[in-house]
């Protein structure tokens, strides 16, 4: 008897084959060679009856190299009603901004003064819009919260006593603290108060010739209530002046104004911090601002530009697309009205419950008649997400999924072409329909009748 892994086609003939020729076009001709490989090895490690002809070769390559192509890094529909969800990427770009990213991703200006003709600073850009936005003598950009902090500590602290309050040693996510981010920047970190109460007589008794910097956070992830207290912003910048130690402000998510989110908590925003008198303000671009991962820097004029000598920038510094897309958010922002409009994070953070829960209902999603799931639209809480205001909850509305295995639905539902993320609570599979916004909530009814027609052939 022949052995069938005698009568397998050569490699050479598979890359003949005019299936193969346009796998060759697509994901180049070595990959296409190494998933045939595969195909064969496998065939010959089966060893079957009947020999495997050139069409179930192809078509066995072509299943492996979809599989190995399909990116590591893919988008996602954020059911889980948390806006800015750091695991799903935190805020969505604007549209003009994925624009500016496309845009830019070619040759640039990037440090070419296009006036003189001569090298320029990739720090000009952005610059000016922030310094116009928030009232700022200046501005510069890292390419994240933690690394504007780390920055500021280390030019203006190195070596040196940086104050901070107790109740401000805030550890935000991944185990990254704001004492490692002192100590590692060279600072000494002096902590000042109690976690509960701090006076601004506790720093000025803290202050002397080792002090180098008074670094206030925002404890954006996390609130102190009952009894507790701690001095206003006027109070140490005043202190501070006096005192003549610089003063740095985290204001961590970073909103512009607050005028942005009406009815939402009181917080520092950037351009209330700069106007009450702090000599630098950091903020994340990703939060509450909408934009891509960045740390904006703006306050003092001559400070800045001691950080722009900084050696240590240059590790953190940020991406031409970055800049580009940060700097086609902010200018969203020069008409408010504007930005609540196209700035994705804020309109979804502004978005009436009941408009919500007309989208939800609108999808009229029904599970197959032959599952037993049921579906309804119910009324639930998002929330902020990104370290913005913590506790605080907003009506929303989207689908809850009962009757079948829940976890084998959100399981279903992750390992789709576009992953759908919702939640579960109390056995019931929940996707919040306000951090779907547009076409994505067809998308993602869509995505859960799939996996819902699919459960039920199980």
């Amino acid at each position: 008897m022949t052995d069938p892994r005698r009568q397998l086609p050569s490699m050479d003939a598979l890359l003949k084959e005019r299936e193969a020729v346009a796998l060759i076009d697509r994901y180049g001709r070595e990959t296409v060679k190494d998933s045939l490989r595969r195909a064969l090895d496998r065939t010959r490690a089966e060893a079957g009856p009947e020999p495997s002809g050139a069409v179930d070769l192809l078509r066995a390559a072509e299943r492996d190299l979809e599989a190995r192509s399909r990116p590591s890094l893919r988008r996602a529909l954020n059911g889980t009603g948390v806006v800015l969800h750091t695991n799903l990427g935190r805020a969505p770009l604007a549209d003009a901004a994925g624009r500016a990213q496309a845009e830019a991703a070619g040759y640039g200006n990037v440090e070419l003064s296009l006036s003189t003709g001569r090298r320029g600073s990739r720090y000009d850009h952005c610059s000016d819009v922030v310094c116009e936005l928030t009232g700022a003598a200046a501005a510069i950009i890292a390419n994240n919260n933690a690394a504007a902090v780390a920055l500021v500590v280390n030019e203006l602290a190195r070596g040196r006593e940086v104050l901070v309050s107790r109740g401000e040693l805030v550890e935000i996510g991944g185990s990254f603290r704001i004492p490692d981010v002192v100590g590692r920047s060279g600072g000494r970190l002096r902590e000042v108060g109690t976690t509960n109460r701090t006076r601004i007589s506790d720093y000025a008794a803290a202050i002397d010739e080792s002090t180098g910097l008074i670094l206030r956070v925002h404890p954006s992830n996390y609130r102190v209530e009952g009894f507790s207290a701690r001095p206003s912003l006027a109070a140490l910048v005043s202190l501070a002046r006096e005192r003549g130690v610089p003063l740095a402000h985290d204001l961590g998510s970073g909103l512009l104004d607050a005028d942005l989110l009406p009815g939402f908590p009181e917080g520092p925003t950037a351009r209330g911090s700069l106007a009450a008198g702090v000599d630098l303000a950091t903020w994340s671009g990703d939060k509450l601002l909408g934009g891509p991962q960045a740390g904006v820097i703006a306050g003092d004029a001559a400070l800045i530009g001691r950080l722009r000598r900084n050696p240590l920038l240059r590790a953190f510094r940020v991406d031409k697309t970055t800049l580009a897309a940060l700097e086609a958010t902010l200018m969203l922002y020069r008409d408010p009205d504007l930005a609540v409009r196209r700035v994705p994070a804020l309109r979804m953070l502004r978005e009436p419950a009941e408009a919500v829960e007309a989208r939800a209902a609108a999808a009229r999603l029904e599970p197959p008649p032959r599952s037993r799931a049921r579906v309804d639209v119910i009324r639930t809480e998002a929330m902020v997400g990104g370290g913005a205001f913590p506790g605080f909850t907003i009506p929303s509305a989207g689908w809850a999924v009962t009757g079948i295995d829940v976890e084998r639905l959100a399981a279903e539902c992750r390992t789709g072409l576009v992953p759908l993320i919702g939640r579960i609570e109390r056995a019931a599979f929940i996707v919040d329909v306000r951090t779907l916004p547009g076409e994505e909530t067809a998308r993602a009814a869509e995505t859960l009748a799939s996996a819902l027609d699919r459960l039920a052939d199980v």
